[in-house]
């Protein structure tokens, strides 16, 4: 089978783009993407979004986008798997390029999330959620992330002031990403003080909804021009694993199962353990779902995430980096978007190219997006090539 190889990288900075459509944005990373990797015509595109169907008023994205760049006749689709959508999309071109049928993909995250104010934009993300016995009832996805967090404090007993640890992590990290939304580093006194958004999450424990839009174009190492500039990355692994999607359907919430199976498989796959990984890239939508994931991977048991993350320093230069360019927290959270975005600072990193933030002697990565509280759980493994 071929090895799938990012060649090229794009994306526009994260943030509230009034003045830019739903296709501007996805037009500016994929032409990026596309110059770097010096392959204007990839053979196919795969398209991860949430949203636009019904905040752009926009379906058949693959047909829309690939129109506009001049790229009529090849393969392209819109996949959406929750907020795990670009993960998705990646994880698409990953398989095409695999399988030998396809020798370049291209694949773009976009979000347009300022299409539509008002309150009922809520009720249009959480969409991602059950219907039937979630969203209707009112819960959004923060709600959602509130009620496990309240069930972990009451349950472990944990200190409130403890999940401060990531956010103020990635809005350290931030600072040196050109793409981040948040550029600016918040103390523990900031995040004592922030009002709450769902009790007990407070503004700092989740991460901000925004425009954006990310691309990379992936190719077979068999047409690989190994004469370029940029330094070519792998993509040595990719896997999904799925829960219920109701949380009152699981035995157990605060046990992201699907977070666990997806990185294990993941990590196999690869012939990688967590002792030669050099970052993982975790996904915080919101900070219990940052410790609930270390749980699920192993770094501790349950009820004692919030533990290894005040006992181990997780920076640049760390026992293993967390969000080493500021996660969703800090560079924002466009949704379907958000996957590819991680990719990009991931392959940023694997060349050297992350500033202040540069993991030193960096070899390998581990991404992982989440659809929900780990509804979906999409992880993907990056190495040096």
């Amino acid at each position: 089978m071929s090895e799938v190889i990012i060649a090229g990288v794009g994306a526009v900075p994260v943030g509230e783009h009034w003045e830019l459509t739903l296709e501007n944005l996805a037009s500016k990373a994929m032409l990026a993407a596309m110059r770097e990797a010096g392959v204007m015509r990839p053979q196919a595109m795969y398209v991860g979004n949430l949203l636009a169907s019904s905040l752009s008023q926009q379906a058949n994205l693959g047909g829309r986008l690939a129109s506009d760049i001049g790229l009529q006749g090849i393969e392209t689709f819109t996949t959406e798997a929750g907020e795990a959508s670009g993960a998705a999309a990646l994880r698409l071109g990953y398989l095409a390029i695999k399988s030998g049928l396809v020798e370049s993909a291209l694949v773009v995250g976009v979000e347009k999330y300022t299409d539509m104010v008002g309150p009922e934009v809520d009720g249009i993300v959480a969409q991602a959620a059950d219907f039937d016995f979630e969203s209707t009832q009112g819960l959004t996805p923060n709600g959602l992330a509130g009620m496990l967090m309240q069930r972990y404090l009451d349950l472990y007993q944990a200190p409130r002031a403890a999940f401060s640890v990531l956010p103020l992590l990635a809005h350290a990290n931030a600072v040196h990403n050109p793409h981040a939304m948040y550029r600016k580093a918040i103390d523990q006194a900031a995040y004592d003080r922030a009002p709450l958004v769902c009790d007990p999450l407070n503004l700092y424990d989740v991460a901000p909804y925004a425009d954006g839009a990310a691309a990379l174009l992936l190719v077979s190492d068999k047409v690989l021009f190994r004469s370029r500039q940029v330094k070519p990355v792998r993509i040595a692994s990719s896997t999904i694993s799925i829960d219920a999607l109701a949380l009152h359907d699981r035995p157990d919430p605060l046990a992201f199962n699907a977070a666990a199976q997806s990185v294990l498989k993941a990590l196999q796959n690869a012939n990688l353990d967590w002792d030669g990984v050099s970052f993982f890239e975790l996904w915080d939508a919101a900070s219990i779902y940052g410790v609930l994931t270390l749980e699920a991977c192993g770094f501790a048991a349950r009820g004692e995430g919030w533990r290894w993350l005040q006992e181990n320093d997780l920076s640049s230069r760390g026992r293993l980096p967390l969000l080493t360019m500021g996660g969703n927290k800090a560079r924002g959270f466009p949704l379907g978007a958000a996957g590819v975005y991680q990719a990009v600072e991931a392959v940023m990193q694997l060349r050297g190219q992350a500033g202040g933030n540069q993991v030193p002697d960096v070899r390998t990565a581990v991404l992982q997006a989440l659809g929900g509280p780990a509804s979906t759980a999409i992880t993907h493994v990056f190495t040096n090539y």
